[in-house]
This record gives structure tokens, sequence and C-alpha cells, in this order.
């Protein structure tokens, strides 16, 4: 009968210790997802971006800087072959973070027009 009994207190002992909840660090009941918010896009500045795309096309190599201007024809103005101007316009799409599809890039012939571009996309940088 002794048996019988130890055994007992130690069942109920047991079930006590194996009903009690144990607390748990918030992390591990609310796991937060990692990501970035930004907030509403409010564009660029067209001066910031004139200016911008002027420094991109005054330190191209084939430019000579006196004729980097607003008006100015990347192949008749600036003399650029049409790789060349493929070269600006992928050196724009780094400079303001933006990827522009090959139809809209054939489109960019100068920079007045590269500007334009760049101030109508809401994800530039």
């Amino acid at each position: 009968m002794l048996r019988t009994s130890a055994f007992s207190a130690i069942f109920k002992t047991a079930s006590r210790v194996a009903t009690y909840q144990v607390a748990q660090p918030a992390a591990r009941l609310a796991p937060i997802a990692a990501g970035r918010f930004y907030s509403a896009a409010a564009g660029l500045d067209r001066s910031d971006v004139e200016s911008r795309i002027l420094e991109i096309l005054k330190g191209f190599d084939k430019i000579d800087p006196a004729k980097v201007s607003l008006g100015a024809s990347f192949t008749n103005d600036l003399g650029l072959d049409s790789l060349d101007a493929v070269e600006v316009v992928m050196a724009i799409e780094e400079e303001f973070s933006v990827e522009i599809p090959d139809k809209d890039a054939d489109e960019i012939k100068s920079a007045a027009q590269a500007v334009d571009y760049i101030s109508q996309r809401s994800d530039a940088h």
C-alpha cells in the first residue's frame, strides 16, 4: 500500500507541474515581418532632376561639357552614336534607381526628354 500511495503522490505532483503554463517571450508569440515602410511618394523636384542629368552628361567621356544643355540632342548636338545614347540612358537608370523599358528608352533622345521622363516617374529616387 505504501507503494501505491507514493506512486499516487508522485503522479499528482507530476500532473500539477505539467499543467503550469510557462511564459514565453513576446517575440516568439508574435513574429514581426521585416520590411521597409516609405512615406507617400513626393516625387523629385524638377530642378534636381535637371541638374543630376546634366551632371551625368558632363561626366560622360565622349561628350564635350561645354555643349551640354537641356535642349541638347544626344546624337545631333552631343555627337553620340546609338550605343553611346543607350549608355547614357543606362547611367540615368542607375542614377535614379529606375528601370526604363526599352520602348521608352528608345524615345529618350535628348536631355529634356530624359528630364521629362524621370520627373513623371514616382519611383525615381
